[in-house]
């Protein structure tokens, strides 16, 4: 099954979260939707479409930069049944899927300023992102991490808790 994290300008399959925001968030136990190719690591352990995700079990503290489209929100279903991680997503506000999984169940969401920037699988930055994205918070450890990254201006943009 081909998967693909975010698309943006260059239309690629695979792109990376940017560094600077993983550094900003972490550290992070686990990535269950990593790229097989990966010039940093998101989290201390990872799986990939070769270890189907999905499928595996989830501890810890989870980054999620899901495989976007279809598949987004059950990515995001499972990581609000887990209940410690953050998401990094499309703010897609309108659709069913945001106010399911989202919405209905997250503890805060923080929306860039502007659009992002993916890095391709080698490393190099990518295109601009067609669509804004935000960050989710699952837990309240998670929407104490946006709180503080937003207030040391390690990202700039909107957090608004939900719970």
């Amino acid at each position: 099954m081909a998967r693909s994290f975010n698309t943006n300008t260059d239309n690629s399959a695979e792109w990376l979260t940017p560094p600077e925001i993983l550094r900003a968030l972490g550290p992070f136990d686990l990535d269950p939707a990593a790229p097989v190719v990966r010039p940093w690591d998101m989290a201390a352990r990872h799986y990939t479409k070769l270890d189907d995700g999905m499928a595996q079990p989830w501890e810890g503290r989870v980054w999620l930069n899901p495989p976007y489209g279809r598949e987004t929100f059950h990515w995001l279903a499972r990581l609000a049944a887990h209940g410690s991680g953050l998401a990094l997503i499309f703010a897609r506000t309108e659709t069913q899927g945001f106010h399911e999984q989202i919405w209905a169940k997250a503890h805060a969401i923080f929306f860039f300023r502007g659009r992002l920037r993916f890095h391709r699988v080698s490393g190099e930055r990518g295109g601009t992102a067609n669509a804004p994205s935000c960050l989710v918070a699952y837990s309240p450890e998670d929407s104490s991490r946006l709180y503080r990254a937003q207030k040391e201006r390690a990202l700039t943009g909107a957090l608004i808790n939900l719970r």
